[in-house]
């Protein structure tokens, strides 16, 4: 395997909630109407820092899709997935296209006004 090279967003982005690596720009955002099972997700138009996992059939809310997990780069946490293909006409503009969970990205004003309190008093 060779070396990881992280692409570094100018301006706001969102990142993984885990080690914080820079994930998408606010003007590849098309929707923030989709869900996941563990609550809100957010359609965009392109990623960087990912890796892709396997492809796989799997019944979605709005039907059956070909999709393939998304993993952050950096600290190999799954982060959503992507639409290689929709089985539904009215689903074709989801294909090639990436969803990022809400719980496991930030947006670079949470992540810059995070609280960190010092547990270890002098």
């Amino acid at each position: 395997m060779g070396r990881i090279f992280v692409v570094e967003l100018e301006g706001r982005s969102y990142r993984c909630k885990f080690c914080g690596t820079h994930l998408a720009l606010p003007d590849q955002l098309v929707s923030k109407s989709f869900r996941c099972r563990r609550g809100k997700a957010y359609l965009f138009n392109n990623v960087v820092n990912i890796t892709v996992g396997v492809l796989e059939e799997r019944m979605m809310l709005s039907g059956m899709h070909t999709v393939a997990d998304i993993f952050c780069c950096c600290c190999g946490g799954i982060i959503g997935w992507k639409y290689e293909a929709a089985h539904e006409l009215s689903q074709k503009y989801k294909e090639g296209k990436f969803v990022l969970e809400r719980g496991r990205i930030v947006g670079e004003m949470d992540f810059s006004t995070e609280l960190f309190i010092d547990t270890h008093p002098e």
